[in-house]
């Protein structure tokens, strides 16, 4: 099994876990260019929430690439241990993610979050996040802009947008489909924003959201259906 290991000084309130994220963020890497599209291993991560039992339940599936055939995944399963506020997701979900990644034997390769990277108004979404913790490549891809503007791209699948925040480019609004929604990616850590948009349009040779996703969606609802008995 990987050891992915929880930082032991983990925040419990938003004081502590802003001045974290401010002190992490330093460490993010943007600079690489990242793994080539279609080689190697994209693993997607999901997490799913029980608002009632204050559970959640995180996937990661471990992809082939090239083929996007599955070649491992797990499961993990814990108590929230983070509140909800906005822009501080991530220190709700990464304990369970990193419980999850930790049960793999594969090496992740790209981790695909169903969220954000850079495009976060601090800079430092899940996927940055995840990505300084375990110093894998990491990109976010999501469904919403959050609060940043684009343009609609052109129809055709491939094209792109900047998503922007004033004149800052945090992220593209990229078709993956033709004339369906796009969606919206950023890089996280040590993967080019360029090569993250090729990843992702790799990742959707059949539906609007890449497949990592996909499949770690499915597998963290299951979960956490399973743990509610």
């Amino acid at each position: 099994m990987s050891s992915y290991a929880m930082p032991s000084d983990w925040p419990t309130d938003e004081r502590t876990a802003r001045a974290v994220q401010d002190g992490l963020r330093a460490r993010v890497v943007l600079d690489e260019a990242g793994p080539p599209p279609g080689t190697g291993h994209v693993t997607g991560v999901d997490v799913a929430y029980d608002d009632e039992r204050d559970v959640v339940a995180a996937a990661v599936v471990v992809l082939d690439a090239a083929t996007l055939d599955v070649v491992e995944e797990a499961t993990a399963v814990g108590k929230v241990a983070f509140p909800y506020v906005p822009g501080l997701l991530a220190f709700r979900e990464i304990p369970t993610v990193l419980a999850a990644l930790g049960e793999l034997r594969s090496d992740p390769g790209l981790v695909v979050c169903d969220g954000y990277g850079v495009a976060h108004p601090r800079r430092f979404g899940l996927a940055s996040h995840l990505g300084v913790l375990t110093g894998l490549p990491t990109i976010g891809v999501a469904k919403n802009p959050f609060t940043f503007a684009y343009e609609d791209p052109a129809a055709v699948r491939g094209s792109a947008s900047p998503l922007l925040d004033g004149v800052e480019e945090v992220g593209r609004a990229l078709r993956t489909r033709e004339g369906v929604k796009p969606v919206f990616v950023s890089a996280g850590h040590r993967v080019s924003l360029d090569r993250a948009c090729a990843h992702t349009l790799l990742l959707t040779p059949r539906y609007r959201l890449p497949e990592s996703t996909r499949r770690a969606d499915a597998l963290c609802r299951s979960a956490l259906r399973m743990a509610a008995g």
